[in-house]
């Protein structure tokens, strides 16, 4: 079992492990309890109960934060002729438009943090689930990462303003980032809220019992916190 440092310890000595918190008194906490010199990402993580293994249980969508993640968004776009001038004047970073550019990507070139790409691009950019699949950079049309080249500015302009996917995993559980410690608390519980809504939208009609059983809102490194899932839920931004 990993030691933790006198920190750690003292931040968790802040919080109840056995409460369920309110969303605005987690986000409290979260701040609170943030101990590392660096600008630590606050993140939600859902126990869903849902079944990862059948087709009718999945759940994966996208939220677009109000206030964005605190951080710069690498684009990289997969489009040709007429998509791929677009691509650049909406900000794209990186336009992957020819072989060289698949070839650099198979090699394990992945210095970006969303990949969109038009439909005609997608027989060359699907040769690359192996690279993309796993960091989960693979362009998909339930994510809204596979558009129409007139679609191109609006998709770029979302993700560089804060657009998040979030998947079901194989384990039944959801990873989000919603922020930086340095957010204030309104904006914190904001794109929180923003989250819940939309985890709330997407929730598969095959779902049955209780649609989420947990959830912890922690800081990187610092101690989860609880919040009861029934009050997250029923978030709305104000």
């Amino acid at each position: 079992m990993a030691k933790h440092g006198k920190k750690y310890l003292e931040a968790k000595g802040k919080i109840d492990p056995e409460h369920n918190y309110s969303p605005d008194e987690a986000v409290t906490l979260v701040k609170e309890t943030s101990f590392t010199s660096f600008d630590a990402t606050v993140e939600v993580h859902l126990r869903m109960g849902l079944d990862p293994r059948k087709a009718d249980q999945q759940l994966r969508d996208t939220c677009i934060m109000p206030h964005g993640l605190g951080k710069t968004v690498r684009i990289l776009v997969f489009a040709q002729g007429e998509g791929a001038s677009t691509a650049k004047e909406a900000g794209a970073d990186i336009v992957a438009d020819d072989d060289e550019w698949i070839k650099k990507i198979q090699d394990g070139f992945t210095d970006f943090d969303v990949a969109i790409a038009t439909p005609d691009m997608m027989g060359k950019a699907g040769r690359l689930g192996r690279v993309l699949g796993p960091r989960g950079l693979m362009p998909n049309p339930k994510a809204g990462t596979v558009v129409q080249p007139d679609d191109l500015q609006r998709a770029i302009e979302e993700a560089k303003a804060g657009r998040v996917e979030f998947r079901l995993d194989k384990t039944a559980n959801v990873h989000v980032p919603i922020g930086k410690v340095s957010f204030s608390e309104e904006m914190l519980r904001e794109n929180f809220a923003a989250l819940m809504i939309a985890i709330r939208k997407a929730r598969p009609a095959a779902a049955k019992g209780g649609y989420i059983k947990k959830i912890t809102l922690t800081s990187t490194m610092g101690p989860g916190i609880k919040v009861d899932p029934h009050q997250a839920l029923s978030m709305e931004i104000s």
